[in-house]
């Protein structure tokens, strides 16, 4: 039987210090049995996103060490950003890889909570398929209002964290842990400074708002760059291909004179996501993914293993 793999993207609010930055990659790197795959911040947003794969255990103690790196240099009170936030640590979410179920990868989403808070001492609250409430399945209702307003209503009883008394840490706020599936992070950033347009946009692709489902979107100012963005989340990807979502905003886009001037993937991304968007701009037919050698390798290699 294989090794148990699984992948984890947590979410830190900080992208503006490179020293704090690379301090809390620092906790990813060089550690057996936990591959850091890929690590970016954002000015705008002020955060940064790390993609990591291992197994559990060596996944569960790098994350700890980097949520302490954390604690030590973000504090709530004085953040800032663009992006959607409740926690220093603002969300760790697993998937399985590889020799797990789901429901194996939501136990040990649900013990790891339960570690993270004896050693952080931050409240948890779990999301998606990890979630012990059904009302807070989906990770937006839980950060509504953000750090600020939950910091007002984490006492009223329908905000108690998961785990931890019904307050957040002074400084670190509060962390969202879950299961999930691959999740594509995918922004388009438009030719405007306009606001409002992204917003309007964000709102008509979003499938909360009645856009396609399976894609969460909001409208962000990047001020270093002089546009704007409409940052998505593509929850699962074989619902809504890339190329479908980008050719909606182009269409929206089209209302205002405005064009797409880039798009942005953050993280890791599964191959057949990018090769299917690859496919319909190249109007290529019948196109299959072992069409590509080096997935056709994978696969053979794969298979030598097994026998």
């Amino acid at each position: 039987m294989g090794k148990k793999l699984l992948e984890c993207v947590p979410n830190f609010s900080e992208g503006r210090r490179p020293e704090v930055i690379e301090a809390i990659a620092d906790a990813f790197r060089n550690r057996p049995g936990c591959t850091l795959f890929d690590y970016r911040a954002d000015p705008d947003h002020n955060r940064l996103v790390v993609s990591l794969v291992g197994e559990p255990e060596p996944v569960e103690e790098a994350l700890l060490e980097a949520a302490e790196t954390a604690v030590r240099h973000i504090d709530m009170n004085s953040h800032e950003g663009a992006h959607p936030r409740v926690g220093a640590i603002d969300v760790i979410p697993f998937t399985p890889v590889q020799g797990m179920t789901m429901e194996e990868c939501v136990r040990f989403a649900r013990d790891f909570g339960q570690h993270y808070h004896d050693r952080t001492g931050i409240p948890v609250y779990f999301y998606e398929d990890a979630a012990v409430r059904p009302d807070r399945t989906r990770l937006e209702v839980i950060r509504k209002g953000q750090y600020e307003t939950l910091k007002k209503e984490v006492s009223n009883p329908e905000r108690w964290p998961d785990i931890g008394e019904p307050s957040l840490h002074p400084t670190a706020g509060a962390t969202v842990i879950g299961a999930r599936k691959f999740l594509v992070a995918f922004n388009v950033n438009l030719r405007t400074r306009d606001l409002s347009v992204a917003k309007q946009i964000a709102n008509a692709v979003r499938a909360s708002s009645g856009g396609l489902c399976a894609v969460k979107g909001i409208g962000v100012a990047l001020e270093d760059k002089g546009m704007v963005q409409v940052s998505m989340n593509i929850v699962d990807y074989e619902k809504n291909a890339l190329y479908r979502v980008l050719e909606m905003i182009r269409f929206e886009a089209r209302r205002w004179g405005i064009e797409v001037a880039e798009t942005e993937i953050y993280g890791m991304i599964p191959a057949r996501a990018l090769l299917e968007a690859a496919a319909y701009y190249l109007q290529v037919t019948d196109f299959d993914p072992l069409q590509v050698l080096e997935l056709k390798l994978l696969e053979r290699m794969g298979a030598e293993e097994q026998k």
